[in-house]
């Protein structure tokens, strides 16, 4: 008989399984129009690891931004190349395109298409460097060393994101983990498939711990439904 695993019952869409997005002070991405703001507050949001700022642009328009080290209320941020043209130095948290920034600078919240607001380099205490540009594409080393490329034309807000060491912190107790996984709705506590009840995974019931069937699924098993040992491509010794 078929079992309704947890990886599956996400997939379903229930409200126990669902990101309280209500919570959350607002969506992060680059301002459309080139112009200027100044920070006026730096905001908490439980749907980010990294503090968020809010900036009030010259437009008259409010928006949420990621907050690089160092920014403070009053300070001023641009959008575009404004910043660049003036032939100022690079501040922290303003957005250029690729294109207009130096090499070596370190950067955060990369666009992967041009005007979609960003989408790499969003967590507390992360950054990228570009490493080189050309005319079509311009290299990006990311926070896990791989390098990629992007369009020219992609934003890259300017910086390194605040809240480094946010989860070097350890917990403690098991309340105020209760609390972070329950921020984003996660399941807590995590319980392993061997300990529960034959009806709710493949390797539940008879006795804890004790496994009733074997660790390896199947090859043509459906997403979710594959835990344990993956299937092996050949058994046996080579040659």
């Amino acid at each position: 008989m078929g079992k309704r695993i947890i990886q599956q019952r996400r997939g379903r869409g229930s409200g126990t399984y669902r990101s309280p997005s209500f919570r959350f002070k607002g969506e992060v991405k680059h301002y459309s129009l080139e112009t200027s703001g100044t920070v006026t507050d730096l905001v908490h949001c439980a749907g980010h690891s990294s503090p968020l700022m809010e900036v009030l642009f010259l437009t008259g328009d409010k928006g949420l931004a990621f907050a690089p080290e160092g920014i403070k209320v009053g300070d001023e941020v641009s959008v575009g190349n404004e910043s660049n043209n003036n032939g100022s130095e690079l501040k922290s948290g303003s957005v250029l395109k690729l294109r207009d920034i130096p090499e070596g600078t370190l950067i955060h919240n990369i666009e992967l298409r041009p005007a979609d607001g960003g989408k790499l380099v969003r967590s507390a205490g992360v950054f990228a460097k570009i490493v080189a540009k050309t005319e079509t594409a311009v290299r990006v080393k990311l926070p896990s060393k791989k390098e990629k490329l992007f369009l020219p034309d992609c934003r890259a807000a300017i910086g390194i994101l605040s809240g480094a060491g946010k989860t070097e912190k350890p917990f403690l107790k098991a309340g105020t983990r209760f609390k972070k996984m329950k921020v984003r709705n996660k399941l807590y506590p995590k319980v392993c498939g061997i300990s529960m009840n034959a009806v709710d995974h493949p390797f539940g019931g008879k006795c804890s711990h004790i496994k009733g069937r074997p660790t390896q699924s199947p090859r043509n098993a459906p997403p979710g439904r594959k835990v344990g040992k993956i299937a092996p491509r050949r058994t046996g010794r080579k040659g």
